[in-house]
């Protein structure tokens, strides 16, 4: 059977993208933040999965305003980088698994959750960001990422926006499809955004270091009584976009811990302020 093997937790700052294709990696404002991530692409090297699956968040690219699903998943075979107004990313194609995904979509809805079926859309910041961040720059004609991705948009951009106890379930969820898919196949579960922000109003740049660091402490050792903090609490103490942090809920939802197994181990933890008036978070967890 399929299992999921680690997830990874990571912000996904649109400038941390631009920072690597203009080639700036190396200027002391960013390189503090880009060294958080040399371990991950080593780890990523040693521990390559057969498939991820990705959870982010659409920025009005594939969704408009007109139209937002709360879950949705990704079934085709592949995914284009989105122009978000200044052309694409100069990154390669991301290329589905339409089998396992349409597998993950039967079984997360015979266990109750409505997911919206999405057969073509372009994927943006959100998706490929997080990946060049774990799986190191690209050729974007010849190059290619190192395995299938499934792409799973969270709506955390228009409330209402599902809870974090929503989405914490929603990971055992996935979790149990992937375990019933008959293919042997190592999976991943990434869960990104955040941390702490805000873009707009008085509080525009707010960064909360403090709460950062404390989301970290209970996403490892206290993820139940993590899904049980309320909306309010993000936005009073992360800033409206520090929302985001509930997709997060669904990776952790995934880990086999969750289910009666050992705790997980920390593989690698980094967190850095600012990135573009942002707090960058960082965590990858394996199953033991």
């Amino acid at each position: 059977m399929a299992r999921i093997t680690a997830s990874v937790y990571t912000s996904h700052v649109p400038a941390i993208g631009a920072a690597l294709d203009l080639g700036k990696t190396q200027e002391p404002y960013w390189q503090p933040v880009f060294k958080g991530y040399d371990f991950s692409k080593q780890w990523m090297k040693q521990n390559k999965p057969d498939v991820i699956f990705l959870v982010f968040n659409d920025h009005a690219t594939a969704f408009s305003l007109d139209m937002i699903p709360t879950f949705a998943i990704g079934t085709a075979a592949e995914y284009q980088p989105a122009d978000e107004g200044w052309g694409p990313r100069p990154v390669p194609k991301v290329t589905g698994h339409p089998d396992l995904a349409s597998h993950i979509a039967q079984s997360v809805i015979q266990q109750d959750f409505d997911l919206t079926i999405v057969n073509k859309m372009d994927v943006d910041h959100g998706l490929t960001v997080p990946l060049s961040l774990m799986c190191g720059e690209q050729d974007p004609v010849k190059g290619a990422w190192p395995c299938p991705v499934i792409p799973f948009a969270v709506n955390v951009v228009q409330y209402p926006v599902p809870s974090g106890q929503r989405c914490y379930n929603l990971g055992k969820a996935i979790r149990k499809a992937v375990e019933t898919y008959d293919e042997d196949l190592n999976v991943q579960i990434w869960g990104t955004g955040g941390m702490s922000h805000q873009l707009q109003g008085p509080r525009a740049g707010l960064i909360n270091k403090t709460f950062d660091n404390a989301f970290l402490d209970r996403l490892i050792a206290d993820p139940d009584g993590l899904a049980r903090v309320p909306h309010i609490d993000y936005v009073r103490e992360a800033g409206s976009e520090g929302i985001e942090l509930v997709m997060w809920l669904i990776a952790r939802g995934a880990m086999a811990d969750v289910a009666g197994g050992k705790p997980p181990k920390v593989a690698h933890r980094f967190y850095h302020v600012p990135a573009s008036n942002t707090a960058v978070g960082h965590l990858i967890l394996e199953n033991n």
